[in-house]
C-alpha cells in the first residue's frame, strides 16, 4: 500500500510539473512592469519567462537549473541607451589617459606605452585639460620632441578633439591653411598647436590604420565580457558603419557574441541609402533602424553650439556639425520610413535646431520615437519642443562629471536648464538612460548614482548637483531598463521581467532602489543572464 502511494504521488507531481530550463526562486524581483510590482520567483524555458510570480514556481515547475536567490534583489538586464559598444574593446590597446591631472602626465604615460610597446602609430584617449590646474588646451610641442618620427594620436575625453603631433599633422596633409566646416585646427600665434576639434578630426582619421577583423573581434568580445560583468544585455551603439554592423551580426550568429545589440546606423549616404532601400534588420540580438546624426560638438571642448557666446572664451558660439539644411533635409527623408532619427545634440543651439526639424518633420506622424542623444543644455524657450513624439537620451554621469566647470563654461543661468532630466520626463513621458562609454564608465550603477543623487564618488556635492533635476529611484530604474527597450522599439521583448519578454536579467548585491544612498556605488552584479543564459557569475554553478 505504501509503495503504491509513493508511485502515486511521484505520477502526480510529475504530472503536474512542467519541466522548465530555469528557476529563480527567493528573490527580491522587481519586475519593472507597468504596476511596478515585485513578485520572489520566475521560470523560463526557451529564452523567454513563462512564469512570473511566488515562490509556488517550485510546485509548478521542475528544472535541473535552480537558483535559490537568497534574498537578493533581481532586476531586468540594464539597458544602455547610448555608448560605443565597438570602440570600447580597443581601449586597451590605447594609452589610457583618463584621470590625468596635467599634461605632463599625459606625456609621462605615452612614453611608457612607447616603451612596452612596439607600435609605429600610437593613440591614446581620455585626457581632459578641465582636470588640470592649466585649463587651457595642451600643445604639441613635446609630443614633437619626443616623437619626431612616429605618429602620435590622442582623443580627448568626449570624442570631440584630439591632440596630435606634428609627424600626423603632415601624414593627414593638415598645414596653416587647411579649413573644414563643422570643425576647427586650433592655433596659436598663427601656427597649429595639434589640437583638432570635431570635424577637423577626420582628416586624422583617414590616417589611422583600419583595425584587421581579428583585431576587431577581439575588442568586441573584450567589450561583452565588461559589459556583462556590469550586468548590461542591450547596448544601443550610438553610430556604426555597415561593415561593422554586419561583423557583429556575423559573431552574434555563431554564438560568439551573445549581448544584444540597438545599431544606429552611422550617417554616411551610402550607408544609410542601403538601409532605406533594404528597410529595418532585425534578428534576436540584433535591431537595425536608426541613424545617427551629428548636430554638434561637446562642452568639454567647447565643441556644443550655444545660441550665446561662451562664458569663458568671448566671441565663440561653438560649432555646427552637420548643416543646419542637411539635419533637415535627413528628417524628412526619414519621417514616414520606420527608421528613427537620433540626434547628438548638447549645446542649447544644437538641440534647438533639431527640435525645430524634428517638429516641422514628424507632424503628421504618430508615434515616431525620435531621440535626442545627450539633450544636455536645453534654453527655457525650448523645453516645451519636447513631447511623446521626441525621446531624451542622456547620460547622468556626464552632469556629474561636467559640474565643476559648467558654470564657468556657460554661465548660472543657462546651466539651470542643463541635464534636466525630471524637467524632460515630464514632457516626453519616456526618458533613456545610456552612459556614452568610453567617454564615461561603463558601470549603469554610476550612471543610477548620478541620476538619483546627482553626487560624484567622493559624495561631492554633499547637497546634490541641482537636485531639482534628479529622478526618484522608481524612474531611474525605468530609464535603465523598459524606458531603453521602448526607445529602441523593444518594451513587447524586454526591459521588465514579464510572461513572453526575453529573460534576461540581473541578480546585485544590493538593492538599488530601497539602499542607503551611500551604499549605492559599491553595489556589484553577482550574475547576469541573457534569454536566460548565464554570461556572468561571481556566485552561481
Amino acid at each position: 500500500m505504501i509503495k503504491k502511494t509513493l508511485l502515486f504521488l511521484t505520477f502526480v507531481l510529475t504530472s503536474c510539473s512542467e519541466q522548465v530550463d530555469l528557476i529563480v526562486y527567493n528573490a527580491e524581483v522587481y519586475t519593472v512592469d507597468d504596476n511596478n510590482n515585485k513578485v520572489t520567483s520566475f521560470a523560463v524555458k526557451d529564452g523567454e519567462f513563462i512564469y512570473v510570480g511566488d515562490d509556488s514556481v517550485t510546485s509548478k515547475y521542475s528544472s535541473s537549473n535552480i537558483i535559490n536567490a537568497e534574498g537578493l534583489p533581481v532586476y531586468p538586464g540594464f539597458i544602455d541607451s547610448h555608448a560605443h559598444f565597438y570602440n570600447l574593446g580597443f581601449f586597451n590597446d590605447q594609452v589610457n589617459l583618463k584621470e590625468t591631472k596635467s599634461f605632463e602626465e599625459v606625456l609621462k604615460r605615452v612614453l611608457e606605452f612607447n616603451n612596452s610597446n612596439d607600435k609605429d602609430f600610437i593613440i591614446g584617449r581620455g585626457w581632459d585639460q578641465n582636470d588640470w590646474v592649466n585649463k587651457s588646451f595642451p600643445t604639441n610641442k613635446l609630443l614633437n620632441e619626443e616623437f619626431p618620427d612616429k605618429a602620435i594620436v590622442l582623443r580627448r575625453i568626449d570624442g570631440h578633439a584630439y591632440l596630435v603631433n606634428d609627424f600626423a599633422l603632415n601624414l593627414a596633409g593638415i598645414d596653416k591653411s587647411s579649413n573644414i566646416e563643422g570643425g576647427e585646427f586650433v592655433k596659436s600665434n598663427g601656427k597649429l598647436t595639434g589640437v583638432l576639434i570635431d570635424n577637423a578630426m577626420r582628416l586624422i582619421d583617414d590616417i589611422i590604420p583600419d583595425p584587421t577583423k581579428e583585431e576587431s573581434v577581439k575588442a568586441l568580445i573584450s567589450a561583452q565580457e565588461i559589459a556583462f560583468e556590469n550586468g548590461l544585455t542591450t547596448i544601443s551603439e550610438a553610430g556604426i558603419s555597415r561593415e561593422q554592423i554586419e561583423l557583429i551580426d556575423s559573431l552574434q550568429k555563431t554564438g560568439v557574441l551573445k549581448i544584444k545589440i540597438y545599431a544606429m546606423i552611422e550617417n554616411n549616404p551610402e550607408d544609410v541609402d542601403y538601409y532605406l532601400e533594404q528597410g529595418p534588420y532585425k534578428t534576436d540580438k540584433l535591431n537595425v533602424r536608426s541613424v545617427k546624426v551629428y548636430a554638434d560638438g561637446a562642452l568639454g571642448s567647447r565643441g556644443a553650439s550655444m545660441i550665446d557666446e561662451y562664458s569663458d572664451r568671448r566671441g565663440y558660439f561653438g560649432i555646427i556639425r552637420t548643416p543646419i539644411d542637411s539635419i533637415k533635409n535627413l528628417a524628412f527623408k526619414l519621417a514616414g520610413t520606420k527608421f528613427q532619427m537620433n540626434t547628438h545634440a548638447i549645446g542649447d543651439n544644437a538641440n534647438r535646431i533639431v527640435l525645430n526639424a524634428y517638429g516641422d518633420a514628424l507632424f503628421n506622424y504618430r508615434d515616431p520615437r525620435w531621440r535626442v542623444e545627450h539633450a544636455q543644455v536645453i534654453n527655457e524657450n525650448d523645453i516645451d519642443l519636447f513631447n511623446q513624439k521626441i525621446i531624451p537620451s542622456v547620460q547622468p554621469t556626464h552632469a556629474t562629471s561636467d559640474m565643476y566647470w559648467l558654470y564657468d563654461r556657460v554661465g548660472k543661468k543657462r546651466a539651470n536648464l542643463a541635464y534636466a532630466y525630471k524637467e524632460l520626463l515630464t514632457r516626453s513621458k519616456v526618458i533613456a538612460f545610456g552612459t556614452d562609454f568610453p567617454v564615461e564608465d561603463i558601470s549603469p550603477i554610476m550612471t543610477f548614482y548620478s541620476a538619483v543623487a546627482r553626487k560624484d564618488i567622493d559624495g561631492y556635492p554633499s547637497e546634490g548637483f541641482q537636485m531639482e533635476n534628479s529622478l526618484n529611484r522608481a524612474d531611474a530604474l525605468y530609464a535603465m531598463t523598459v524606458f531603453g527597450a521602448y526607445a529602441n522599439f523593444e518594451e513587447d521583448e524586454k526591459g521588465s521581467i514579464e510572461v513572453g519578454k526575453s529573460a534576461d536579467f540581473i541578480i546585485l548585491d544590493n538593492d538599488l532602489i530601497r539602499s542607503a544612498e551611500i551604499r549605492i556605488p559599491s553595489t556589484n552584479i553577482v550574475a547576469t543572464f541573457i534569454d536566460g543564459e548565464l554570461v556572468f557569475n561571481r556566485r552561481y554553478n
